[in-house]
């Protein structure tokens, strides 16, 4: 699939110079800058989520008690 994308000559160049730098194409940055947004944005989701449920019920274990409710020993 082709996206094409509008950049200022100055955000073109630092992109080019930047895969350059790191031995890679262009369209790896892009990718790599993509996926790592959207993977922070689910991941902050997914926080939120969780701070939300121990707000609602603040109940935390310990290793030793989460191994044996788990019966890992």
């Amino acid at each position: 699939m082709t996206i094409s994308l509008r950049l200022s000559d100055e955000e073109t160049m630092l992109i080019k110079k930047y895969a350059e730098l790191n031995n890679t194409t262009v369209s790896n940055v892009i990718r790599r800058a993509v996926m790592e947004t959207i993977e922070n944005e689910y991941d902050l989701d997914l926080f939120d989520k969780a701070m939300e449920d121990y707000k609602n019920n603040p109940v935390t274990y310990s290793p030793d008690e989460a191994e044996k409710e788990l019966g890992l020993r």
